[in-house]
């Protein structure tokens, strides 16, 4: 007798279809996967690397090795060996981070080779010819640096300039984070990069509209020489605790276009 065509294939048969239906799901799933493998950050002033935790606990969910330099803001060389140091902990390649302050710190040690691209949060990012403030002097005075104290070497931020850091915060979360604040030294923005990273490596910038401690103006004009992927929101200083959102958008987009 013929086997009816509705008789089911023999087992053997099942197994190999199987087993080729899975090897090409997971070939399809490699071809998709961006080839970044971990997200390292650099924080900046009256900050540190828990600043960032609203963004790594959701990318370690979606398999990415995360990494948060704690770098001490004595001095500048200092924090970007700091960075550096970093990256040995987690496979490369690394999309580096940096908030603010930590812009800088990403502009100089991104050249390291294990890092494929960069991606600036209201951030600073000096060229060759500037000193971390020199780039901060090209534009108006933040209202957040009318609210310091300079203090046994180090730059305080007073209670009232919270609002100017982080005034987009709820009441109690702005508390915490000015008594948790690291003042930097006061002599940290003196320093100069001799080779950006920026000017050789793929850049995503988010500009806060709102920032009154980083400039709206200087955020964009270093956005557009770095020729950086913009996006702006609506945000304080601190976008990566108020926008966390978009914060991993620009995050994911960035891991996977390189």
């Amino acid at each position: 007798m013929r086997p009816s065509d509705r008789d089911p294939p023999p087992p053997g048969v099942c197994k190999s279809l199987i087993s080729i239906s899975q090897t090409n799901n997971i070939n399809e799933r490699e071809e998709t996967m961006s080839p970044i493998k971990s997200v390292a950050f650099a924080h900046g002033i009256w900050a540190d690397g828990s600043c960032f935790a609203k963004v790594m606990t959701p990318l370690r969910a979606e398999g990415y090795e995360v990494i948060a330099s704690q770098h001490a803001l004595d001095d500048f060389q200092a924090d970007v060996d700091c960075t550096i140091r970093t990256f040995a902990q987690v496979p490369g390649p690394i999309l580096l981070v940096g908030h603010s302050y930590g812009g800088a710190v990403i502009t100089a040690a991104g050249n390291d080779d294990r890092v494929a691209g960069l991606v600036f949060i209201n951030a600073l990012g000096p060229d060759e010819t500037e000193t971390l403030q020199g780039q901060q002097d090209k534009f108006p005075k933040t209202n957040v640096f009318k609210s310091i104290k300079v203090e046994d070497g180090r730059v305080w931020m007073l209670p009232e300039g919270i609002e100017y850091f982080a005034g987009d915060l709820p009441e109690e979360e702005q508390q915490l984070v000015w008594a948790t604040a690291s003042p930097p030294a006061a002599t940290l923005f003196g320093a100069k990069i001799e080779s950006p990273a920026w000017r050789d490596k793929p850049c995503w910038n988010i500009v806060g509209t709102n920032d009154q401690a980083v400039h709206p103006d200087l955020e964009r004009a270093a956005a557009k020489r770095m020729n950086g992927k913009i996006t702006e929101v609506a945000s304080s200083h601190v976008p990566m605790l108020s926008h966390p959102d978009v914060v991993l958008d620009v995050i994911r987009d960035a891991c996977s276009s390189l």
